[in-house]
């Protein structure tokens, strides 16, 4: 039986249609569709072309090594095409009905390996934590200036996740104003002074169903309103607001985890195009309460439909209870395999 289930950290429905229930395989995606297929030559993001980019913000750096040449590890740059720029102050502008803001914030791209084809489940734990950690600082760097209001982490790999380079990088984009698509997390904290998150860990770790696996510092879960197929959370087990209140000891449990997971899931859904984002609290606006930071990732198997762009209701095909068990299974052979 179909079910419309209450998504509580976006306040939306989505719609868990079981009855059609699509196994890994049967998904419809022309698999030439999900990576690129460049063979790295003139890949601006590889180790030795450092003067294709633009000038290095920050690194991860072999002893010895100067900015913005090899010897790199993780390196991150303004982006070329960057969405924002920090020039200037924010500016409202209307014309009747129609308001606008100028384009002030900033956009900047973490190249993640030197490596052309090595993807984030192929490196060591300990290069993973190099990304994260230079993830942190450049959150922590990025919140000190009042004019930014929220700061969002993301990667896209694959064509069909939006990737328009097959080098593994991230994104970091800091914006001038909160989104609205996890005000709802806010509103919960309002209306009975708890955190929705911390809620949410200790109602699926008691019910079991959802859950993909658990550490000591963090669980993996599909959520109950899953909006796409597969999809996966991992969230701190600690009440943090922010990514940058990531503890060392968290980072290099998060790196064994998100290595084990997307290599899992990687063979369970056979090599998809994916996505991840860090859903944090907004920044200097004095909101923070309440939020508690997460990880989704996200693989990408169909195409949104008419219905979906038209209510903003999302249909899932595969329940996340059934989704947590295949995850589940395919991460504890891979950990056997290993």
């Amino acid at each position: 039986m179909p079910e419309l289930r209450k998504d509580l950290v976006r306040d939306n429905w989505v719609v868990i249609v079981a009855d059609n229930a699509l196994k890994p395989d049967q998904f419809p995606i022309n698999r030439n569709q999900v990576s690129a297929h460049f063979d790295g030559s003139d890949c601006p993001f590889c180790e030795g072309r450092e003067a294709c980019t633009t000038q290095e913000i920050a690194a991860v750096r072999l002893q010895g090594s100067l900015p913005d040449s090899p010897g790199w590890l993780v390196r991150t740059v303004p982006n070329k095409y960057a969405a924002f720029n920090l020039e200037g102050e924010l500016h409202r502008s209307q014309t009747g009905l129609f308001e606008c803001f100028n384009g002030l914030g900033h956009h900047e791209v973490v190249i993640e390996t030197p490596w052309h084809y090595q993807e984030i489940h192929q490196r060591s734990p300990e290069h993973i934590e190099h990304l994260y950690r230079l993830l942190r600082q450049r959150y922590r760097d990025l919140k000190q200036d009042p004019r930014i209001k929220y700061i969002q982490i993301y990667k896209n790999r694959g064509l069909f996740a939006g990737a328009s380079q097959q080098h593994s990088h991230s994104q970091i984009l800091a914006y001038p104003m909160v989104p609205g698509q996890n005000a709802a997390i806010g509103r919960y904290y309002e209306k009975h002074q708890r955190c929705l998150i911390c809620d949410t860990i200790a109602a699926e770790i008691a019910r079991k169903i959802r859950v993909v696996t658990e550490t000591d510092y963090f669980l993996l879960l599909c959520p109950y309103a899953s909006r796409f197929s597969y999809e996966a959370w991992i969230i701190p087990k600690t009440h943090t607001e922010h990514y940058d209140g990531i503890s060392d000891q968290e980072i290099a449990d998060l790196a064994v985890l998100s290595k084990a997971y997307i290599g899992a899931m990687m063979n369970a859904l056979d090599h998809p195009a994916y996505n991840i984002s860090i859903n944090t609290a907004p920044v200097n606006n004095g909101e923070e309460k309440g939020y508690h930071w997460f990880m989704e990732i996200t693989p990408r198997l169909m195409v949104m439909n008419a219905v979906e762009i038209g209510t903003g209701f999302y249909m899932n095909p595969v329940a996340p209870e059934r989704a947590a068990q295949i995850l589940s299974q395919a991460l504890q052979d891979s950990c056997e395999v290993e």
